[in-house]
């Protein structure tokens, strides 16, 4: 039996819960959506340049429509990618540690994602009310300054919530490993859980 910290992440969907697969499912569509996104903006540059450069006649406001989407698109990667693990992880010092000690690492590195996502959200909503009540808009297009930034606070938001849940993931794979006898399986054997 593999513990839930040394999953791949081809399948760390596996070890979620109906709750964690449930918000694997909903950061996998809003990625993709932020995917998508990058893919429109790519599109919309290339016509841009190429209308600038061969006919004098870029798209109107290319760089406005570039920074207000790819700071949706931006933000709407990191709950995915924390419920995926695949956040940037230097084991070396951790490596011949107990899984349950692991584990515990990995719920404190959580937390600490999921508070990073909670002040992220607080702080962008904020400033895009702060920019709405300016009434700051775009120097070409006049749209509104505020709306860009107001479409970051979900993506944030859903990083501080899957931070929650991989908090809980952790700590219930810390229990378990605490609970399983050295011997049982070759995981805890192999590294010397002790009970």
């Amino acid at each position: 039996m593999e513990d839930a910290h040394t999953l791949a992440p081809a399948t760390a969907g596996a070890g979620l819960g109906p709750a964690g697969r449930a918000l694997l499912a909903l950061t996998k569509c809003v990625a993709i959506a932020g995917g998508l996104v990058f893919v429109a903006l790519v599109a919309m540059e290339l016509v841009s340049i190429v209308g600038r450069k061969l006919f004098s006649a870029p798209v109107p406001g290319d760089v406005e429509i570039l920074q207000m989407c790819a700071a949706f698109a931006s933000a709407a990667f990191f709950a995915y990618c924390h419920m995926m693990r695949g956040d940037v992880k230097v084991d070396f010092f951790t490596h011949h540690l107990a899984p349950q000690c692991v584990a515990l690492l990995d719920a404190f590195g959580s937390l600490l994602v999921a508070v990073f996502g909670a002040l992220l959200a607080w702080r962008t909503g904020a400033g895009a009310l702060s920019l709405k009540a300016d009434g700051v808009t775009t120097a070409v297009l006049g749209w509104p300054v505020w709306l860009g930034q107001a479409l970051m606070v979900p993506g944030f938001l859903l990083l501080a919530l899957a931070g929650l849940y991989m908090t809980w993931h952790h700590l219930r794979a810390a229990a378990r490993s605490r609970e399983t006898p050295p011997g049982k399986d070759g995981t805890a054997a192999g590294r010397g859980v002790a009970r």
